[in-house]
């Protein structure tokens, strides 16, 4: 079992969890995952380490209130506990010092964002962040950001922070001023696909961190598989990182969608029946 020890809701459907986890917290890099469960008969979901602190043993994730399971671990409480974490899992962000980045995060996807974007500072480049969403509220992890970024700018749908527009709007705006030596994209699979097509025209080499369907997380099961480039990869080992510019992105759209009614009827039949807390 793993202790939840902090709990913060950073807007009305996103909750940050700070869980023990001392062995994984000691050997995560940025870019891996874990696939975590809650309740002996809890489903398996994947979720990308925000952050850790390998002194207190502890990892971060971000989980966004969405369909069952994320809703139970929403309503969890400090001192609960999760049943199962696996990982650190599937391969790190290569790193390295290349000149300007653009880390562009939208939604939740910001918070698996946070730990490349701060790795890519680290390393040396000159980081310029964009971050979007809908409106103010679901823009997360902007101080965070603020504190090793060289810029952060924002983007909302609504105009409600920052400058209304699209992430791409954001990008195109970077690209267009100065020379950038890549873009790494987290979000929305729709999102990450028009900013692949964005910096493909001004062939921009490009990242993006995938967040399909995942069952075992070690390749066994063939639920995450993606076509890149031609062929069939698997995200949970393969990945969750690859060349944008390379990622059949409608494929994926195509096979996201496939329990989405199944995930509509379990979660309303928990708001229905059941306070959703964990099992």
């Amino acid at each position: 079992m793993h202790k939840i020890v902090q709990r913060e809701v950073l807007s009305k459907d996103v909750v940050k969890l700070v869980i023990s986890a001392e062995r994984i917290s000691k050997s995560r890099k940025a870019g891996q995952f874990v696939i975590v469960k809650l309740g002996e008969k809890g489903e398996r979901i994947p979720l990308t380490i925000a952050d850790s602190d390998s002194e207190k043993g502890t990892i971060t994730l971000v989980i966004q209130r969405v369909g069952l399971t994320s809703h139970k671990f929403f309503n969890t409480k400090e001192g609960d506990e999760v049943t199962d974490i696996v990982g650190p899992l599937g391969l790190p962000t290569h790193v390295k010092k290349l000149g300007t980045i653009i880390a562009a995060g939208g939604g939740v996807g910001i918070a698996p964002l946070y730990p490349i974007a701060k790795a890519f500072k680290e390393a040396g480049n000159k980081l310029i962040v964009i971050l979007a969403a809908r409106n103010k509220d679901l823009i997360i992890l902007e101080k965070e950001m603020r504190e090793f970024a060289d810029e952060v700018l924002i983007y909302t749908d609504d105009g409600s922070a920052g400058t209304k527009g699209l992430v791409t709007s954001g990008v195109e705006h970077v690209i267009k001023r100065e020379n950038v030596d890549e873009v790494v994209t987290i979000g929305p699979a729709v999102m990450m696909k028009f900013v692949a097509l964005l910096t493909k025209k001004y062939n921009i080499h490009t990242l993006a961190s995938l967040n399909t369907i995942m069952v075992d997380g070690t390749g066994m099961c063939g639920a995450c598989r993606v076509t890149v480039g031609g062929s069939t990869k698997f995200v949970c080992v393969d990945g969750p990182e690859f060349n944008a510019h390379e990622v059949d992105f409608d494929e994926m759209l195509q096979r996201l969608g496939a329990y989405v009614e199944q995930e509509k009827i379990a979660y309303e039949n928990v708001l229905k029946g059941s306070d959703g807390g964990a099992e």
